[in-house]
């Protein structure tokens, strides 16, 4: 018979905290829990394997909707792994779009840290600093925020 623990024992197992496997549940990454008589919810090694594998898929960039659309091919017995690869295409072209923006962003910081220091006595003396106020290249701000959305610091791990 399979060991069942309760939502802050899977929350321990697995690094999740128990609000993030509450909505999980609710988007349905996670099947409905048994219950205990007193209705508290119970978990398996399945619920555990199933965090896990959510967790390896958030970190190659799918979205919780990409994750759900993978786990219901699995559960209908059709072969997830050819949906995964035209997803994984999509990331690829993703990357190179940021890449390509971001090479373009270098070079236009470079070309606006040699101009302006080249003509740092002649920058605006009434703005807090002329270089700033030249403004920074949309697809800058774009790559720089997907940057930003993929590697967000220091928050919660999930």
């Amino acid at each position: 018979m399979q060991t069942k623990m309760k939502i802050g024992e899977l929350a321990r197992r697995t690094g999740f905290s128990t609000k993030a496997i509450r909505y999980y549940e609710l988007l349905k990454l996670l099947p409905e829990p048994d219950r205990t008589e007193s209705g508290y919810r119970l978990y398996g090694q399945k619920d555990v394997e199933r965090l896990e594998f959510i967790e390896k898929a958030k970190h190659l960039g799918f979205s919780l909707e990409d994750i759900r659309d993978i786990l219901i091919l699995d559960e209908q017995q059709q072969r997830p792994c050819v949906h995964v690869l035209a997803l994984l295409d999509q990331k690829l072209k993703q990357v190179d779009d940021v890449l390509r923006d971001l090479k373009d962003f270098r070079k236009e910081l470079a070309g606006l840290r040699k101009e302006s220091a080249e003509q740092i006595e002649r920058l605006p003396a009434d703005a807090i600093c002329g270089i700033v106020e030249r403004g920074v290249h949309a697809k800058g701000e774009a790559a720089l925020a997907w940057l930003e959305f993929r590697h967000p610091g220091k928050r919660g791990r999930r």
